[in-house]
């Protein structure tokens, strides 16, 4: 797990910004603190920063030569079935030279240059210079687990771990309406879109070609929809079992590394999994999670006490209060270095943070709920396709819903605000209804929060095409697996493996997600619907899958999100805060970007007996004054 950078420069011009190589390497700091060191050519520069996990020796430094000097890598992630693919570049009479996956990566480049990316078992964003050839090559991982952002004109192309490092080069700050637009509706920017013109994210499964002033892309993976019918060839029964095996072997292999490793466990059932299945393979495994002293609403812990208990981990308890959480408020939104407003970012960064004094790796159990339909999105979705009574019914009550109050921080609130989304979502076609469930906003709504010069700068065709492009797994006919799919390219990449990502990395873990094993990941979507949802039950065929190996306790509470308290803290704590950033009428109105109107609009909500999404909305706001203050300010 490393921070990456580097510059590929087409002509005299592009030579300049090798200077700024160090800075940009440096600028990855936290991703890598163990080692630093650059590679220099004629036209190319490539920095990276270590942090040690296979081979924590010197032989295991990047950048990475080969034996004849003609190809360098640098390399974030790691690869787990790097033994077996080692073994097979002996049979071939290859040498090495560390026990590293980084050399086993960069030979079986040079034996089979981009399909060696259908023989990799891990997460990875790469780049690796060929000086004979004088060709730049970078992939990143099937799923996005890892981040890999690029910009290029006529004079270079730059890469980079993180947008800091690009910056680091002095790239001309541009604002990206498209992606402002977007950012306003799902609290996030999905790839290949950033915050900056002309920077963009290399989406998950793909890599890119540099040679000759010219780039060609390719895809190597994708997720897709199986044509095998499970239901026919497969028993329920004999698919339970295979999904206990599969995972286990995805976590037998994120178990490989150097150093201590350990799993979080916040008493859901994925999380729980994971540590079920980890613990049959290391003794007294460390487990970690948090609780919220003040919220009981929100604490989870004496779920992941029991399955603790259960499984005898060596289980450490982080309680926070609201005053922990908000101390961590400034160290989170100044390392973001592009807007992103999930705030679920806050108690993963905390994690982290309390993790990383005793573990360098920890195992995670993101990724079951967009597979395996654990949201209640996916209920929802699953329900509006059934037709019948109950939907007409909340339909037609639509009216009742909106005078109602709606809230995220009490049930009745939230179930009241559910009701009144999926009410709405009814009356949509099946890709608006999706749009709309994954939105904090409407396009309307967004574009109404936006100044006039900025809907100007918004190139409405651009932002379309994107948008489509987000949709274009949902049929007219769709089932619940269209609507998944939907979620694992969009949903998974961009925010959820952004956040932990990001929140970790800012911390020097390692976090390895085994639910999101590429093969693990084609079983699941080669699953009939019925065998992750029934009735009420998400998730279903893992909830079966476990229930004879974990805690019975957990089968009887309800689904809680990864949440902070942040109505109540926006109402009290944090208001002063806000009242200077998000709600400063002067500043905005020079600012430009954003309308006033429809700010004090949202302040007013925020107050109100009705808040329903407004914290959502504020903190994306607040978010981006934040970003803008320390990079366009």
């Amino acid at each position: 797990m490393c921070g990456i950078t580097g510059v590929f420069s087409f002509n005299e011009v592009g030579r300049i910004n090798q200077m700024y190589v160090v800075n940009a390497t440096r600028a990855l700091s936290k991703r890598g603190p163990d080692f630093e060191d650059f590679f220099q050519d004629y036209f190319v520069g490539l920095g990276h920063r270590r942090l040690s996990i296979i081979d924590t020796s010197a032989r295991g430094n990047q950048p990475m030569e080969d034996e004849t000097g003609r190809y360098i890598i640098v390399f974030n992630g790691e690869i787990y079935n790097y033994r077996e693919l080692r073994k097979g570049l002996l049979r071939k009479g290859h040498s090495f030279k560390s026990d590293s996956d980084t050399e086993v990566l960069l030979k079986l480049f040079v034996e089979k240059k981009e399909k060696c990316l259908d023989r990799l078992n891990g997460f990875f964003a790469f780049a690796i210079y060929d000086k004979e050839e004088s060709s730049l090559f970078l992939a990143r991982d099937r799923m996005g687990i890892k981040p890999l952002l690029y910009t290029m004109d006529e004079d270079r192309f730059i890469f980079g771990s993180e947008m800091k490092a690009l910056l680091a080069y002095g790239l001309r700050k541009e604002l990206n309406y498209e992606a402002l637009l977007t950012y306003l509706q799902l609290n996030y920017i999905p790839s290949p879109q950033t915050i900056i013109k002309n920077v963009f994210k290399c989406p998950p499964g793909h890599y890119l070609w540099v040679k000759n002033g010219e780039m060609t892309t390719g895809q190597f993976y994708e997720i897709k929809r199986s044509d095998r019918e499970f239901g026919e060839n497969l028993s329920y029964d004999h698919a339970k079992s295979k999904l206990v095996d599969l995972l286990d072997q995805s976590v037998q292999r994120r178990l490989i590394a150097d150093v201590p490793i350990g799993a979080f466990l916040s008493g859901g059932i994925d999380s729980s999994c994971i540590t079920a299945l980890a613990s049959r393979h290391v003794d007294q495994l460390n487990t970690f999670s948090i609780g919220y002293q003040d919220e009981p609403f929100f604490d989870e812990t004496h779920y992941a006490n029991e399955v603790a208990d259960h499984f005898k981990t060596n289980h450490q308890v982080y309680s926070l209060t609201n005053y922990d959480l908000l101390s961590h408020m400034d160290d989170i939104v100044n390392y973001l270095d592009e807007p992103f407003a999930d705030s679920s970012a806050i108690p993963v960064y905390i994690l982290s943070q309390e993790t990383r004094k005793t573990a360098t790796v920890a195992l995670s159990g993101d990724g079951a709920d967009e597979i395996f339909s654990g949201y209640n999105k996916h209920y929802a979705f699953n329900q509006s396709l059934s037709g019948g009574l109950n939907n007409s019914l909340i339909a037609t009550l639509l009216p009742f819903w909106r005078l109602l109050p709606k809230s995220r921080s009490g049930r009745f609130g939230n179930l009241v605000r559910q009701l009144e989304r999926f009410a709405k979502g009814l009356k949509l076609s099946p890709r608006e209804r999706y749009w709309l469930w994954a939105s904090f906003n409407s396009k309307e709504q967004a574009t109404r929060f936006l100044s006039g010069h900025s809907r100007n700068g918004v190139d409405v065709a651009l932002y379309e095409k994107y948008r489509n492009n987000y949709l274009e797994n949902i049929s007219d006919s769709p089932d619940l697996n269209d609507f998944l799919l939907a979620d694992a390219k969009l949903v998974l990449p961009n925010d959820m493996l952004t956040k932990v990502d990001l929140m970790s990395m800012a911390n020097s873990l390692e976090v390895r997600v085994p639910f999101l094993d590429h093969e693990v990941v084609d079983f699941a979507f080669g699953l009939p619907v019925d065998f992750k949802i029934d009735g009420k039950m998400r998730k279903k065929i893992v909830r079966d899958a476990f229930r004879d190996i974990l805690p019975e306790s957990l089968y009887h509470r309800p689904k809680q999100g990864f949440e902070v308290p942040m109505l109540k803290w926006f109402r009290k704590e944090f208001k002063g805060e806000l009242d200077r950033t998000v709600f400063d009428q002067s500043f905005m109105e020079d600012q430009g970007i954003f309308s006033w109107n429809e700010t004090k609009k949202l302040r007013q909500t925020l107050h109100s007996a009705n808040p329903g999404d407004a914290h959502a909305k504020v903190w994306a706001l607040y978010v981006f004054q934040k970003w803008w203050g320390n990079y366009f300010s």
